[in-house]
């Protein structure tokens, strides 16, 4: 449990899927308990202020949006005043399929089943942030990665009808293919999370990169598993069909061809600027006293970020996940987006959690237990306050 440069195969019991569950149990049940926490604290919060905390996360922003794709199918949209237009064109519709077909084989109502296929996704989500920590690091940096992942400011989000639980899912078994070899299982899931969401390119990314490594290293004789084949291929073909095939037929289906979707994206003023629209908006915050410390905030949270992947390329994490994660993450900082949104945007890049996971793996197991615990606390205590103010965008 303390050496954690070990890796989990060959290791008895960690083969078959009752030894993989078992392994990823204590993970798991850890990630529940957080998130049960931090349910229970905003059904407190919103009874003291006369809201539904169930409303709160299946029927508010995004949720709705998913759910109306799911009943109306796509072509609604908003007209705004100042002449935006908001297309659900904009969602991609893996959660909306699925909050669907949760409706059709039960008496669930769509936003019921968004629900429900969130809390199940968080889950895969957890377990495949295990999955990748432990085969990189060892189960103990495993069982950390999942408990920070749940404890994140932000982590409420994960509970609600929205489609970061279910990406992350995707992303994670994804990368864990990749790092196993399962060619055609990663480009697989890839495709789906590239029905996920609109950064689902960087899981693409990844599998490519994983690839084209191997190729290099075969043609150099440093490949000691032979040179890719057909798998490899078959792998990088189907990665990127998700993403491209929906936003091809967003272009057809808006009749401006292959760019079609960036144009639905401008109606929700959403594009990609280098991050000069996110430096503007934290230079604002120095106008006034109490905004400068929020400014000062943002800018302590972009440098913490960029220090955790730096730390990343340091412990010299397998280049798919530094791929992976740097993608995310730029995407997320430097997209001209609402801003308030960049947090949730965040949670998929787990592996920015991994040097962290490592620090708190080193501890002692009381020390940790205490340090998590309060941590979860504050963060549930936040994700309520959070949910039943401003929330997510």
């Amino acid at each position: 449990m303390t050496d954690l440069e070990t890796r989990t195969a060959g290791r008895p019991g960690a083969s078959g899927p009752s030894g993989a569950l078992r392994r990823a149990a204590p993970a798991l049940l850890g990630y529940a308990a957080v998130r049960a926490l931090g349910l229970l604290a905003l059904v407190l919060w919103s009874a003291a202020r006369d809201k539904s905390a169930y409303t709160l996360l299946t029927a508010r922003w995004d949720s709705l949006w998913y759910t109306r794709v799911a009943e109306l199918g796509y072509g609604y949209e908003v007209r705004l005043p100042n002449g935006d237009v908001h297309s659900n064109l904009a969602f991609f519709p893996l959660l909306p399929w699925l909050e669907r077909l949760g409706a059709a084989i039960s008496p669930l109502s769509y936003a019921d089943a968004g629900f429900v296929v969130s809390l199940l996704a968080s889950l895969a989500a957890a377990w495949g942030i295990f999955a990748v920590a432990d085969h990189v690091y060892g189960a103990r940096a495993g069982v950390c990665a999942a408990l920070l992942w749940a404890v994140l400011p932000v982590g409420i989000v994960q509970s609600m009808a929205y489609s970061e639980s279910l990406f992350t899912a995707l992303a994670a078994w994804s990368l864990y293919a990749v790092l196993t070899g399962r060619w055609v299982t990663a480009g697989t899931l890839a495709a789906l999370a590239g029905l996920t969401r609109p950064v689902g390119l960087a899981v693409t990314a990844a599998v490519w990169v994983a690839v084209i490594t191997a190729f290099v290293r075969s043609r150099s004789g440093g490949d000691r598993d032979g040179a890719p084949g057909a798998r490899h291929v078959l792998g990088m073909l189907l990665a990127p069909l998700g993403a491209a095939g929906y936003v091809l037929w967003v272009g057809h289906r808006t009749g401006k061809g292959p760019l079609g979707y960036l144009d639905v994206q401008a109606g929700w003023r959403n594009g990609f600027d280098g991050g000069v629209a996110f430096a503007r908006f934290v230079a604002g915050r120095f106008t006034s006293f109490p905004g400068a410390l929020a400014g000062v905030g943002l800018i302590v949270g972009v440098a913490l970020l960029v220090w955790l992947y730096v730390v990343c390329v340091r412990q010299r994490q397998p280049l798919p996940l530094l791929v992976y994660a740097g993608l995310v993450t730029l995407l997320a900082l430097c997209a001209s987006s609402y801003f308030g949104s960049k947090p949730r945007l965040l949670l998929p890049a787990f592996p920015l959690l991994f040097p962290l996971a490592l620090g708190l793996a080193r501890l002692r197991t009381p020390r940790a237990t205490v340090v998590v615990c309060a941590v979860a606390a504050a963060s549930a205590v936040y994700g309520a306050f959070w949910l039943n103010g401003s929330g997510p965008p």
